[in-house]
């Protein structure tokens, strides 16, 4: 398995600890949310560079396709 594969399967189990019907196990080790977060952030980084993408211009492509597609969807804060 691809090791931000696990990383992300990381993050889920987490979340349904925290959030979810399953309790974490005593013996299973003590994770913190933004930790892993960073450890996928991270993966993201790396798998960008080796593939020569450029992630602003990406994340600038996804943030406008949002925020037109969903500009009516929620309430303004």
């Amino acid at each position: 398995m691809h090791g931000w594969l696990k990383k992300l399967g990381e993050v889920g189990r987490l979340l349904n600890h925290m959030y979810g019907d399953k309790p974490k196990k005593p013996s299973e080790a003590k994770q913190e949310l933004p930790d892993e977060l960073g450890d996928i952030l991270f993966a993201i980084i790396c798998m960008a560079n080796s593939h020569n993408i450029d992630l602003d211009a990406a994340m600038e492509r996804t943030i406008g396709k949002t925020t037109g597609r969903d500009k009516d969807r929620f309430a303004k804060k």
